[in-house]
């Protein structure tokens, strides 16, 4: 063989050596994004039940229910609510 082939006979295995990592990273790569996207999926999913849960735990009907029942607390009787209007009239 001469000096021509044996460099290119080396240059094409150090190729195909480049090609096969390549692929491989490539690979890894999307195996790697695959598992992003279901992890992105579960927290979206997540953050779902959080404002479903967030909504339920905020709904005034039940801040009311458990001021009432846990806390003790009434509605103030109309003698003790006094309205600010902002404006002092002369």
């Amino acid at each position: 063989m001469s000096r021509v082939n044996i460099v290119l006979a080396l240059t094409l295995v150090v190729c195909a050596l480049a090609v096969v990592q390549a692929q491989h990273r490539s690979r890894t790569y999307f195996i790697e994004l695959e598992r992003l996207k279901k992890e992105a999926r579960a927290l979206d999913e997540q953050w779902g039940q959080l404002q479903l849960e967030q909504s339920t735990w905020a709904n005034p009907a039940r801040v009311d229910a458990v001021a009432r029942q846990q806390l003790g607390l009434l509605a103030p009787t109309p003698d003790r609510i006094h309205v600010e209007t902002g404006v002092d009239l002369p």
